[in-house]
């Protein structure tokens, strides 16, 4: 049976610190939007409090979880353990896009690694905590990261990234701006 909490524990901290990917969930207001679901992988996902967690976002064919985010705020991060005890763990919150240039940007940063697309941190307040069994998670081997997004990148480089999210990060699915649609993007 699954345990909610008002903020993560130390249990809970440790639990995300040894995982190697995690997925975000989120939704527009508009009951006929698309749910979205994103995998992350990486070394890109900070515990910064009890109630406070961001991950740095890297350039991708979409952008939907910044729009869901720029129109209603809602998010959840679900991590499992594909590897070692069973159990899965879900980061209820309220997010914010973080874009380079601001303030905010220039103090989180320096806390993930350097990877090449990166295009904004999300940060998420989280004001649940929730873990569950996991029972019927497989277990699955982590045999490294794929260098397939960072081979991309270095490839497109610093102005062709920006004419990329420009043409497919500016709007979600269902025509929801983006914060880099919104004129922000440098």
């Amino acid at each position: 049976m699954g345990k909610q909490f008002d903020a993560l524990l130390p249990e809970h901290e440790r639990f995300i610190t040894n995982q190697r990917m995690f997925f975000v969930g989120s939704a527009p207001l508009s009951e006929d939007g698309h749910v979205n679901i994103s995998p992350k992988g990486h070394d890109v996902l900070r515990v910064l409090s009890a109630n406070r967690v961001a991950y740095l976002d890297l350039t991708g064919s979409g952008n939907e979880t910044s729009a869901h985010i720029h129109e209603n705020g809602r998010v959840t991060i679900m991590f499992c353990a594909f590897e070692g005890p069973p159990s899965i763990l879900r980061l209820y919150g309220t997010g914010s896009v973080i874009l380079p240039g601001s303030a905010e940007w220039d103090a989180l940063y320096p806390l993930f690694p350097p990877l090449q697309g990166a295009r904004q941190i999300i940060s998420i307040d989280v004001h649940k905590v929730q873990t569950s069994c996991g029972y019927a998670v497989p277990l699955m081997s982590y045999s490294g990261d794929r260098d397939t997004l960072r081979r991309w990148a270095e490839q497109k480089g610093e102005e062709g990234l920006k004419q990329y999210r420009r043409e497919k990060n500016s709007a979600s699915l269902d025509g929801l701006p983006t914060p880099l649609g919104l004129g922000e993007l440098g």
